[in-house]
């Protein structure tokens, strides 16, 4: 059976700003770090099992966004702002596949991280 899955990946943040268009100057993202091009790597491993990425992206630093814990029974929203001081890592990025669990734990086990990488199966509403 084959069931929706994302692959979370989980590491320590980085300098997603190195990656702007701007700050490239020209220059190609895989030859520029060892680390995209682990990602580009991934993706032809990942057809190699007959497997298509459905979706996926980098998230850009973690200064770039924050935390909120929502209010409860009609209190305010309470917001955190990046640096997170309670963890060094945050999630960086994400694929998402349609495959079988098997082969779900094999594409998790390639995705590149300088980390842990957490799958979970998604969940269809229908949409």
């Amino acid at each position: 059976m084959t069931d929706t899955w994302v692959f979370l990946i989980r590491e320590n943040d980085w300098d997603s700003d190195a990656y702007l268009p701007e700050n490239l100057r020209g220059q190609n993202r895989q030859e520029l770090s060892e680390d995209m091009a682990a990602h580009e790597r991934f993706s032809e491993a990942v057809a190699a099992l007959g497997v298509k990425i459905t979706g996926g992206d980098a998230l850009e630093n973690s200064k770039y966004g924050g935390f909120v814990a929502v209010g409860q029974d009609g209190g305010e929203p309470v917001y955190t702002d990046a640096p997170f001081t309670d963890t060094n890592e945050v999630i960086t990025g994400f694929y998402r596949a349609e495959c079988d669990e098997a082969t779900a734990r094999k594409i998790a086990a390639l995705v590149p991280s300088g980390n842990v990488v957490e799958w979970r199966k998604v969940m269809n509403f229908g949409s």
